[in-house]
């Protein structure tokens, strides 16, 4: 049977990690790995007490530089699927075997959650409008330079095989929030096969966010990424970023 491993980027979540974690489907998992990115609080504690695997940044990374560690952690760990969820309960956990199941059927290599199925549903689940706005028009552009027809990009909730990360050069990525765009730009350079499932949107006080201007500064970063792509996939500059690698 595949090996899955759930992987937990974290950064103070210590009032919503036990909610999480009672939330996934027993039997749907073989090993949670929680990364804590040098928490103000005490998510790690809290984490090793319900008897998580913890592993602690000295220093703070960053949200990319946390899934790297996330990651690496999994593939040394033996997984065959590996599932990112943000251990402050934006996100459903109950979803976690229909991630995985398309993975482990082969019809995907990589599963994303898409927040939103409708606008009504999405500005409904507490989205702001601005993030919604430019959610959508980020979208419609990856959708057309990269040739695929997803309905979102910029969730957290992700599923990846243990092909799907050996295959794209995610140690080049930003350490910033967009390594989200960064790894999925790579995927698809790689032809890798992405799929998605609906999942509902919540925001709430404990749920992670940025701010408009963060947002602004990420929406820049992804338009920027797309470029990079672009030159490279026309020859004009090639970029490893972009390589896929050969195991």
């Amino acid at each position: 049977m595949p090996k899955i491993i759930i992987v937990m980027p974290a950064y103070n979540a210590a009032k919503t990690i036990k909610q999480t974690l009672e939330d996934i489907p027993k039997g749907s998992y073989d090993e949670i790995i929680l990364v804590d990115d040098l928490s103000k609080d005490n998510t790690a504690q809290v984490a090793k007490d319900l008897g998580l695997k913890v592993i602690v940044h000295e220093k703070n990374k960053g949200y990319g530089g946390n899934q790297k560690t996330c990651y690496r952690a999994a593939l040394e760990a033996g997984a065959d699927v590996i599932v990112m969820l943000h251990p402050d309960y934006q996100y459903d956990p109950r979803l976690v075997p229909f991630l995985t199941g398309l993975i482990q059927a082969d019809i995907c290599d990589i599963m994303l959650a898409n927040r939103i199925r409708t606008r009504r549903e999405a500005l409904k689940g507490g989205m702001p409008f601005y993030k919604y706005f430019f959610n959508r028009c980020l979208t419609i552009t990856e959708n057309i330079v990269l040739g695929l027809n997803l309905g979102e990009y910029h969730t957290g909730y992700r599923a990846f095989s243990k092909k799907a990360l050996e295959s794209v050069n995610f140690e080049l990525d930003s350490d910033d929030f967009v390594f989200d765009q960064h790894i999925l730009v790579q995927a698809a350079a790689a032809g890798l096969r992405i799929g998605e499932i609906p999942v509902p949107a919540k925001y709430f006080d404990e749920a992670s966010s940025i701010n408009f201007r963060r947002s602004f500064k990420y929406g820049l970063e992804t338009l920027f990424v797309l470029v990079k792509y672009i030159l490279h996939k026309w020859r004009i500059l090639p970029n490893k970023m972009f390589e896929r690698n050969q195991k």
